[in-house]
């Protein structure tokens, strides 16, 4: 059995508990597993594994080029020489 692997099944979970797990796991988007799991770990102390974001997924792949903006963002780049005597 891998270490991802492993159950606990979990009995005498108070209503005050439950309720607050489920009510985050729908705020966040999570299952109510992953939610109980970070909060364990966060009850331990135990460090939090680097998540991967995707909030920005929907705008992979639409860039397009834009030659003004390059203008514009090139013109900002330039060091006007009497601002740095």
């Amino acid at each position: 059995m891998r270490a991802d692997d492993r159950q606990y099944t979990l009995r005498g979970i108070p209503p005050a508990l439950d309720r607050a797990l489920r009510e985050r796991a729908k705020r966040e988007g999570k299952s109510l597993n992953q939610v109980a799991r970070e909060a364990l770990k966060r009850g331990l102390g135990l460090p939090e594994q680097q998540q991967i974001s995707h909030d920005l997924d929907h705008l992979i792949g639409t860039w397009q080029e834009d030659p003004a903006f390059d203008e514009i963002i090139a013109a900002q780049d330039m060091v006007d020489p009497e601002a740095w005597p």
